[in-house]
């Protein structure tokens, strides 16, 4: 049986990586969703794709006014919402270029990154809990990050941004209990994982073929993540299964956080 049947779900940052991988796993298991991003094009793309129970919405996550516009198509549309997955996000880099340590980053760059990844996560809660209200019910899902949880000296601005959706995702959950809402909110902390943002900084041809192996050493698992391995973590948590977990972190990151820098040699015989 579908696990996500007579589920309506709306994903931010649908149109590629995990995002896309995250709403085309929801369809897949009887879902009804909500396909949104910046790119337009890029999310009524997938959505055709995807079939009649996939929609396609333009929606910049740091505007409030694309927010609300999106809950009016909701309740319109369905009366209220089960699942909202947070997963918009970027590093930065491409939209502020330049230094973005602690001693460099420009405030117009702390800003540019802050307004989506921090501001959009909570506006997407904001929305999010009005709509599930209708429901007595949901799940959101916030996508953090392992930067999260450590320094990261290249990209301040990202690291503080994903560490602030980890500590909102835990406000929301009890606030929502506080409250006696049923509704649950969880994180997923990916790192590593091969999406076309690693995709822009690996470069191409020998080069790629030596950052990624270089970025592979250092994983205990010794490879990257898959956007679809991120997708079943986030479908387990829109679904039944996780139905007494709220306020918590699953981390994706083939090891890195446990420790170990390498895997263990095998014994020789």
């Amino acid at each position: 049986m579908a696990r996500l049947s007579g589920k309506q779900a709306l994903v931010t940052g649908a149109a590629r990586g995990i995002g896309a991988a995250i709403a085309e796993l929801f369809v897949r298991e009887g879902a009804e969703v909500l396909l949104t991003d910046i790119d337009g094009a890029g999310v009524e793309a997938l959505a055709a794709r995807l079939g009649e129970r996939a929609h396609a919405r333009t929606l910049d996550v740091s505007h409030e006014t694309h927010w609300s516009q999106a809950a009016e198509w909701v309740e319109q549309s369905w009366g209220g919402l089960d699942v909202l997955v947070n997963n918009a996000g970027i590093t930065g880099f491409a939209q502020a270029p330049g230094l973005h340590d602690p001693e460099h980053v420009s405030l117009e760059a702390w800003r540019t990154v802050h307004r989506v990844n921090t501001d959009g996560v909570m506006l997407g809660c904001q929305w999010a809990i009005r709509l599930m209200k209708a429901r007595q019910g949901g799940s959101i899902i916030n996508l953090s990050s392992r930067s999260g949880v450590v320094g990261i000296p290249a990209a301040a601005a990202y690291a503080a941004s994903k560490a602030a959706v980890l500590n909102h995702t835990r406000t929301v959950a009890l606030y929502c209990a506080q409250q006696g809402y049923a509704i649950r909110c969880n994180a997923i902390l990916p790192a590593a994982v091969l999406t076309p943002m690693w995709e822009d900084m690996l470069g191409e041809g020998e080069m790629r073929d030596r950052a990624v192996a270089d970025v592979e050493a250092g994983i205990p698992m010794g490879r990257f993540g898959r956007p679809g391995e991120v997708a079943e973590t986030a479908l387990f948590l829109a679904s039944e299964a996780s139905s007494y977990m709220t306020g918590t972190d699953l981390h994706l990151d083939g090891g890195i956080l446990a420790g170990a820098a390498s895997s263990p040699r095998r014994a020789e015989e």
